[in-house]
């Protein structure tokens, strides 16, 4: 099956400021890639319990008189799928199909019930942001435990610090404990930690819109650099733009059951349907109300502001290499001027 994907962006694509996937079209039937993430036949379930039970002791007592009564809740319903190497794949589902529950599998925070899931590389995980902070730790400090949690020597972080305190633009808010911090620096920071590392699988989810407008400009820029390097992608959104810009391929889950998966465009097709066409008068909040002229304009303003951004960054990266090639260069001359 030959995937026909197009190197064409459309109108709504262009507005977003993103660069549509353009890979190389692959025979399927012949795709020798190396597969980077491999879901098979995961089921994750919980047990959620009926009565609240407030101490260890009423714990103790209700559990001798086998008064203790739960519900198991499946999250995941034997969910298969594989991602190659330089694939970048959608999941998409409406709140509470299981699309976090999924890449918390994938990452490492949930051990599956049923089922493995095999990766390859290094995987950068832009979930919850922040979520390994210490409230009493201050920025510095915290750079090192969150970078920590996400896998990375306190060696390498020594070498990357001034480039994540640079990034996460807090300046002398670094050396203060984050108790202080709001929500949006608390995530600026998360960021620049979780994008700190060259990773060959980047996890996204709902992290495109960290911090003010500003930083989501810089923090989109920095993502898309990041793509550039033609790293896998697993990505999680409800904006079927930026979805259908990023990702070549997708999954759709509802109710923690995978109910398509293939080509993009196909798949957003389907999601898009169930959306916007409800089956009966229980699933009309589900509606999607259209914008509204000034919330059209808005985004046209965000969207100028994030392709402005990306050229000046592109811009940057090629000033960044002709230097480094000179230097390079340079260097070379010296060296042979030495051995005459």
């Amino acid at each position: 099956m030959q995937n026909n994907n197009q190197n064409v962006l459309t109108n709504d694509q262009k507005d977003e400021g993103l660069k549509v996937w353009d890979g190389p079209e692959i025979d399927e039937e012949h795709d020798d890639r190396e597969v980077a993430v491999k879901v098979e036949h995961v089921t994750m379930r919980f047990t959620l319990s009926r009565e609240k039970v407030d101490n260890l002791k009423e714990f103790a007592i209700k559990f001798l008189k086998h008064q203790l009564v739960y519900n198991k809740f499946v999250a995941l319903n034997d969910i298969s799928f594989e991602v190659k190497k330089g694939d970048r794949l959608a999941i998409l589902g409406l709140n509470g199909a299981g699309k976090s529950t999924l890449l918390k599998t994938i990452v490492g925070v949930y051990k599956p019930t049923e089922g493995q899931i095999y990766k390859t590389g290094v995987i950068a995980p832009l979930l919850e942001l922040g979520a390994g902070f210490d409230n009493d730790y201050t920025g510095r400090e915290n750079i090192y435990l969150y970078g920590a949690v996400l896998g990375y020597s306190r060696e390498y972080l020594d070498g990357k610090i001034d480039e994540i305190i640079d990034f996460s633009e807090l300046g002398h808010f670094i050396e203060v404990p984050i108790k202080n911090y709001s929500s949006g620096m608390k995530a600026r920071l998360g960021f620049s930690i979780a994008t700190a590392v060259d990773p060959d699988v980047l996890i996204l989810d709902e992290v495109l819109s960290v911090g003010d407008a500003k930083f989501r400009v810089k923090s989109l820029a920095k993502v898309q650099s990041m793509f550039d390097k033609g790293i896998t992608v697993l990505f999680v959104s409800h904006n079927i733009q930026q979805v259908k810009a990023i990702c070549n391929k997708a999954i759709l889950l509802e109710h923690g059951n995978m109910i398509a998966y293939g080509d993009v465009d196909e798949v957003s097709a389907i999601y898009e349907e169930k959306t916007t066409k409800p089956k009966n008068n229980e699933d009309k909040h589900h509606v999607v109300v259209p914008l509204t002229k000034k919330e059209l304009e808005r985004d046209k303003k965000e969207a100028e502001a994030i392709k402005k951004e990306l050229e000046k960054e592109k811009e940057r990266n090629e000033a960044l290499e002709k230097a480094a090639k000179e230097q390079a260069e340079k260097a070379q001359r010296e060296n042979s001027n030495f051995f005459k």
